[in-house]
């Protein structure tokens, strides 16, 4: 896989966690740059950690599936494209948490600011809930044999630094970006996928 096919997949995986981002930072009074890092770190780090494991998943089917490997990477990644782009489309629909808690007190976001949880049990749960994504296509660099330690790291800084900077917008701009990056996120996603697939088929070289 070429690096910028690799930044691609690493910058539509990290999409998620920059939304979640963005709604952080919306709700800091001020953004102090340790609380942009620990937030960058949370996701970073499982962004990193979950193509490691669906990659020894798929390695120990890989057997069994290997001649339709290139159909389950496609599929995975149209299936987890498509995702992020409905979700993005519906819950684009629906309120901020930040703005949901405002209202039930009666008052605008921009008045409430209710402080950002940055308690370990609330990371840790958003870090999963938005790596989850990255599991599925560990699964499809096991197939694919790309060298996933490298890929993993590579992903995981990727996401890092995305989701400092979404912290940032959030507080500079609000959720304006939130919904249009998941699309994009999803649209590049589904995009690598056909691209491995038509690689594979022997349509494209």
């Amino acid at each position: 896989m070429q690096l910028h096919e690799l930044l691609l997949i690493a910058v539509g995986l990290s999409m998620d966690a920059f939304a979640v981002s963005i709604a952080k930072g919306l709700s800091m009074k001020k953004v102090l740059a340790y609380e942009a890092a620990i937030v960058g770190f949370w996701f970073g780090f499982f962004q990193f950690l979950m193509p490691l494991i669906g990659a020894f998943l798929g390695s120990k089917f890989l057997g069994q599936i290997e001649a339709v490997d290139h159909w389950i990477a496609f599929g995975i990644l149209a299936v987890v494209g498509g995702n992020m782009i409905r979700e993005a489309i519906t819950e684009g629909k629906q309120k901020t948490p930040e703005a949901s808690i405002a209202e039930e007190q009666g008052k605008s976001v921009s008045k409430a600011q209710p402080e950002a949880d940055l308690r370990f049990h609330t990371m840790l749960l958003l870090a999963i809930a938005t790596s989850i994504d990255a599991l599925a296509v560990g699964i499809t660099f096991g197939l694919l044999h790309v060298r996933i330690v490298p890929a993993a790291v590579f992903i995981g800084c990727v996401t890092f630094v995305i989701s400092v900077c979404g912290v940032y917008v959030g507080k500079a701009f609000g959720t304006r970006f939130q919904k249009s990056a998941a699309i994009a996120g999803g649209i590049v996603l589904i995009g690598i996928g056909v691209k491995i697939l038509l690689e594979h088929l022997g349509i494209i070289t």
